[in-house]
């Protein structure tokens, strides 16, 4: 696959596919999985890793508490949603 790469006033080179091979989709999808499977492999720090986790995991509880919140409102969650809104509206 030919590609042009053009510069723009800010500095920003961007490459442009010149022609399609009937072959590109699949080098794309092996160089992505190739990155995949690199970077499942790399293990740069037990720290990094615990941090992401631990993030990740409070992100999950932080979301299924709201689904849950939600499912205990019912049709009174909009009304809770625009106390909510007035609240912080009126209190900052």
């Amino acid at each position: 696959m030919s590609q042009e790469e053009v510069v723009t006033k800010d500095g920003l080179k961007i490459r442009k596919l010149v022609d399609l091979k009937a072959s590109t989709a699949e080098e794309y999808q092996e160089a992505m999985l190739h990155r995949v499977e690199h970077f499942s492999k790399r293990k740069d720090s037990v720290f990094n890793d615990f941090v992401e986790n631990t993030i990740v995991q409070g992100l999950k509880l932080a979301l299924n508490a709201k689904v849950e919140i939600d499912k205990m409102l019912g049709d009174n969650k909009d009304k809770v949603h625009k106390i909510l809104e007035n609240v912080l509206l009126f209190g900052l």
